[in-house]
This record gives structure tokens, sequence and C-alpha cells, in this order.
């Protein structure tokens, strides 16, 4: 079976470009993006710094790279920055800010990913040659490992406005941005006015093969634009994925409700399910996590069963598993999705069986 017959509720980055987006990508114009003469790289750094409220922005190849290129467009070597623990730049993004740019990161525990300013006070550490020093605080909005929790506008107002008090910058690593976009009521441009930096990738629910972008001010984006080339990210003729991302923006935004309300259905069907529990409980935009009860089965050994019945969920380690909603599930597959679920958590599981399903 090709993972083209699963209903893939894996990642939303597995969406794969519709009929319409090729034809677009197929006609669109290129040029040398190193040399700044890629028009739709160009349009699209544009729409993208406009939507946002910045005065610039740089396409890169990954949400990595792109939160990686304004870490260090931010901090020098010895700086540190502050961050949520289970935030995706300090868990998922290989070290990055230590790697590739000598900087630290102090973690502070939060809600679902969410925290506020009181959780940062006696953070900046006093100027003493014996200390790292305190230079950036970074957000994620929605949280990945929080649920895709939204982190709400006063929170952000709060923590950006104490941040720039104590002198420090702010980056919002926004992949999902516009997933909270559409989920909240807020702007993109409401929300990232707070921020210094702000990255979001398009080729999650957004639907376009690859890339991401930072905007900001035009100083600190041109940094980031040198960050790109010494990560080995500068690139030729991108207009031909770019021209995905510029679709995407134009065409995809609106549509991420669809997804976020086929969130429910698995929501519904998990709260039914004896052995399941929602964690979070609460899910408001298009990602579900759960856990799986070992008394019923392990979450590779769930995940394992789901596949055997054309389904696709990871199981992201222990007894955890996450479903994500995109574009390419419509919501008579994950209604599908739902009842093999449902069929798969009736029967007993023998022990033993099953293997991860994949990486997270």
């Amino acid at each position: 079976m090709s993972n083209s017959e699963f209903v893939d509720l894996r990642s939303d980055t597995v969406t794969q470009p519709s009929p319409e987006m090729r034809r677009f990508i197929a006609e669109t114009e290129v040029g040398d993006d190193v040399y700044g003469e890629d028009p739709t790289v160009l349009r699209l750094e544009a729409k993208f710094a406009a939507m946002l409220g910045k005065e610039a922005a740089v396409y890169v190849p990954s949400g990595t790279m792109s939160n990686q290129a304004a870490v260090r467009a931010h901090c020098s070597p010895g700086d540190e920055l502050i961050c949520e623990s289970n935030c995706h730049i300090y868990n998922w993004e290989q070290g990055g800010p230590a790697v590739l740019s000598g900087v630290t990161c102090r973690t502070i525990p939060g809600q679902n990913g969410v925290f506020d300013v009181e959780d940062l006070e006696g953070l900046v550490r006093p100027d003493n040659e014996h200390l790292v020093r305190t230079r950036l605080v970074c957000l994620e909005n929605t949280h990945n490992r929080g649920g895709g929790r939204i982190f709400p506008l006063e929170n952000i107002q709060r923590i950006c406005d104490w941040a720039h008090d104590q002198g420090l910058v702010t980056h919002l690593d926004g992949a999902r941005l516009f997933n909270a976009v559409v989920a909240s009521g807020s702007s993109a441009d409401e929300i990232a006015q707070y921020f210094d930096t702000v990255s979001v990738c398009f080729s999650k629910g957004l639907g376009a093969p690859v890339g991401s972008a930072l905007a900001g001010n035009a100083e600190v984006i041109q940094k980031a634009r040198r960050n790109r080339k010494l990560f080995g990210g500068a690139m030729r003729q991108a207009g031909i994925i770019a021209a995905g991302a510029l679709f995407a923006l134009e065409n995809n935004v609106d549509r991420l409700a669809e997804d976020h309300a086929n969130a429910k259905i698995l929501v519904e069907a998990i709260q039914e399910i004896d052995g399941l529990q929602l964690d979070p409980p609460e899910v408001q935009t298009n990602l579900v996590w759960f856990r799986v009860d070992p008394d019923l089965a392990s979450g590779t050994q769930i995940s394992s069963r789901l596949r055997e019945h054309g389904v696709l969920i990871n199981c992201s380690g222990g007894p955890w598993m996450r479903a994500c909603t995109h574009l390419d599930v419509s919501r008579d597959q994950v209604q599908h999705a739902a009842s093999i679920l449902r069929e798969v958590c009736s029967q007993p599981v023998e022990s033993g069986a099953g293997k991860a399903s994949g990486p997270y």
C-alpha cells in the first residue's frame, strides 16, 4: 500500500501541491535569488513582510533554518535566550543555538506551551563577567507540543513589552502562525507587531512543498540573509519553490478552519475510547495529542495497528501519539480514521506487537 492510499495524519508537512498550485509553479518566472533577481522570491518576501507588518523578509528552505538564522542575527556567542521548555527551538533543532551560534538556552516551564510575564521576572542575568548575557526571548505560536495551543495575545504583549523594557529582543517561532490567526481572529500583523522577528512555515498547513520565511526590520533581515548563506541555504532559481509558498499565502490561509473542524472529529472519538486520553485536553487548532493507557496497548502498537487498517498516526515516544489534520485529508477521511481508531482500540493487542510508525 502506497502512502497515497492511507489517511495520513502524521503531520501537516505531508501535504502535496494541488493541481492549481502545480500550474502556478510551472508558469512562474524565476531568476537568481543569490543575486536578488528572482521575481517570484521577491514577490513572496514582499507579500509576507507586508502581511506581518514588517520592513523585510527572507525566504529560507526550512523553519529550523529560519529560527536559527534569527537566533544568530540577534545574538553573539556567550549570549543566552529564554524559551519555554517544550518549544521547538530547544527540543527539535539539534541544539542549534549552541552548535551554530554559541548561544545557550534557559528554559522555563509553561502550561501547554504558554507562560506569562511573571514567569520571566528575575531571569535577566546581571552584567557580570562570570555570566552569560541574557539577550533574546522566544515564543512559539501555535505551540506544537502544547497541542496546537494558541499563545494568548495579551500574554504576548505583556511578555514582549517586558523583554523590550529589559533591553532584550524577541522572536516568534510562528511555524503555524496562520493556524493561530484563523482560530483566534487576530490578524498576522496584530500578533507579529510585538516581535523583532517572526518565522512562518509554508510547508505545513498552508500546503506548499518547501520553505519558510523570516520577517523583521531591514537590518536584522540582512543579517539573517548572511546567516542563510552561512548555513548553506542560499538558493538560485528559488522561484520554482517560492511560487508554491506564494500560492499558499494567497489561497490556503482561510481554509485552515476546515482542518481545525476536522480535528474536533478525532477529539470526539478519543474522548469516547476507554484507554485514550487527550493531553492537553483542549484542542484549539489542527494538532491532537493523546496518551495510550498501558493497560490498553503501547503507542507503537496502536500506531502499527492503525497502519494495518490504512491510517497513519505517529507514536511520538512512549504512550504519546499525535494526529494532525491538513488540507490533504477530507472530512470523510477523518471520520473514517476516527472509526478505525475506535475499532483498533476495541480489540486486544498482543504483547510486544508493533513498532514505531516513523520519526516525529
